[in-house]
């Protein structure tokens, strides 16, 4: 022991002295001092042990453990009590503080979207909510890129598919505001490239605003005119028998005996033939979107005018204006109308449009460019695994579903496009507001349905100028009341989305100390495709739109 500390001892004052003393002055101080005796550095030694020891077990008793360095691709953990718990290995962006005064609706919401997310298997899934022009709440859910970890966020950047027909449909309207564009004459007057079509030998016109109401006859991706025109006969006789009114068989059961057998008689004869009919129109299967060729194109085009040639040949489908067929094709040709009336690229006017309405992250889809914050995209395989999707190039139809964008930059293009809508309710009461992106006048034609159209996502609906718009109707009392509200969704490979614009069902003589917009709009965009957006919207939008009154 004796040994031990002496040498501990020896060893300590070497350091000590060198630590202390390592000027010139130092060391001539300590080296003319008389050498130590052992049992002096014995004790020494003791003292100085004892010493640090003390000191080092107070160090030790309050001493607070450090955490260590903080993953940047793990998310952070909830901390709300709202905030259902997440399952393993699902990620949640951490959301800004919610409003108090929406905090019951947030709650609500974000566990349906975590039931949809579920339901469907999604990876990834975006909501932002805006309520009076003001964004209330923005999350994400799971991931934006599996294989990395990346975790879903507000600003995450996904595909908006079909939504991109909205917002070619605010460049039309600026041009035909500015007297550049005739919606009525025949499309040839702006793109001769286009052939001019016959239907049934018969010489027929298609227009610009045909083309926006997808009534022009332009085929979807399905090239099999057999195959569509079976299902629309399908579908048409089936929705005749779903609509038959209790009304009027209590009107047959109402009449005289002899008349009723008559009746009865040339009833079920007519169900007869509707039900041969309607069995022998049921059409073969058909293939989906995401089963057709051209969805998957790689090729790139270099303008509107040259992706003509994948269906400016074609055969009408349909007279146009006569029956509603859904055609992305249909906006591209658009395309090539807002090049050739407004004399830019049809990127370059997007932009400008992208630009005035704020929306900074809106750009289209190419592969190249770097895009902070883009998502990737998925689908399920035959064995139900999740996969990549693939390559696909999306310049041929840019202005039908080629977009890429945010939740937060869907909710400006919405609150501008409501606020042009109810502007004109508020001039009377407040002189000094600002004119609307668009004019009142254009806002309501572009939401006013469209006879002989169709609302795929809601039947209840009708398609107006690239919006489908459900319009207010009560037809009880105390009973459902359906609401008005404008929106629109998007497919596209392994994406889905959804834009929906709820307005406040205002009273005109009680705006005084309100000002647009005022109403609910909420954007929802998935990094899966194939995942119907619209109702789960719709109920977002009622909740907010229940909370907004108890604030």
């Amino acid at each position: 022991m004796y040994r031990l500390l002496s040498t501990a001892t020896a060893g300590a004052s070497a350091t000590g002295g060198r630590a202390r003393c390592c000027g010139r002055r130092g060391t001539h101080r300590w080296a003319g001092l008389p050498p130590l005796s052992h049992g002096w550095a014995g004790g020494l030694g003791l003292g100085l042990g004892l010493a640090l020891g003390a000191k080092l077990a107070g160090a030790l008793k309050g001493a607070v453990p450090v955490p260590p360095p903080a993953d940047p691709e793990t998310p952070p953990q909830a901390e709300s009590p709202l905030e259902p718990p997440l399952a393993t290995g699902c990620p949640q962006a951490r959301a800004p503080p919610p409003s108090r005064c929406f905090a019951k609706a947030i709650a609500s919401s974000r566990d349906l979207l975590h039931r949809i997310k579920d339901e469907v298997g999604a990876p990834g899934i975006v909501v932002g909510v805006s309520v009076d022009g003001k964004e209330v709440w923005s999350e994400g859910l799971g991931y934006a890129d599996v294989e990395n970890r990346v975790p879903c966020k507000p600003e995450t950047v996904m595909r908006i598919a079909s939504i991109s027909k909205s917002l070619t449909m605010v460049a039309l309207a600026k041009l035909w505001e500015a007297g550049k564009l005739d919606l009525d004459v025949p499309v040839q007057h702006y793109v001769p490239e286009f052939p001019e079509k016959e239907y049934e030998g018969e010489k027929v016109s298609v227009t610009t605003r045909l083309l926006i109401s997808h009534l022009s006859g332009i085929r979807h991706y399905e090239k099999d005119i057999k195959k569509v025109k079976e299902e629309k006969a399908y579908k048409a006789l089936k929705m005749l028998r779903e609509t038959m009114s209790s009304d009027q068989e209590k009107d047959l059961k109402g009449k005289g005996e002899k008349n009723n057998e008559k009746q009865d008689c040339a009833k079920t004869k007519t169900e007869q033939d509707n039900e041969a009919k309607y069995r022998n129109a049921k059409p073969c299967k058909k293939k989906n979107d995401f089963e057709q060729g051209e969805l998957y194109l790689k090729e790139k085009f270099e303008n509107s005018i040259e992706s003509l040639r994948l269906f400016k040949n074609d055969p009408l489908f349909f007279k146009p204006g006569s029956q509603f067929l859904y055609s992305t094709f249909g906006y591209t040709l658009l395309a090539a109308i807002v090049e050739r009336a407004s004399g830019y690229k049809y990127l370059d006017y997007m932009q400008k449009i992208f630009h005035d309405l704020d929306m900074l992250t809106t750009v289209q889809e190419e592969n190249e460019p770097v895009i902070y914050n883009r998502a990737r995209f998925y689908v399920y395989n035959k064995k139900r695994r999740l996969i990549n999707t693939p390559y696909v190039d999306n310049s041929y139809k840019w202005a039908g579903g080629g977009f890429l964008s945010t939740v937060g930059d869907m909710l400006k293009f919405g609150n501008a496009m409501l606020y042009g809508y109810q502007v004109r309710l508020f001039k009377n009461t407040n002189e000094n507001l600002l004119p609307g992106y668009l004019k009142p006048e254009t806002m309501v034609m572009m939401w006013t349905p469209v006879p002989n159209t169709e609302m795929s996502w809601d039947k209840e609906g009708q398609y107006a100028m690239a919006w489908g718009v459900v319009e207010k109707k009560q037809t009880y009392g105390s009973c459902r009341k359906q609401r008005h509200y404008a929106s629109h969704t998007g497919g596209a490979v392994g994406a889905s989305s959804v834009l929906l614009i709820l307005p406040e069902e205002l009273d005109t003589e009680a705006l005084s100390d309100k000002v647009p917009p005022r109403g609910v709009i909420v954007s929802i965009i998935c990094n899966m495709q194939s995942v119907g957006l619209n109702s789960t919207a719709l109920k977002i939008a009622l909740e907010f739109d229940k909370d907004r009154f108890d604030c």
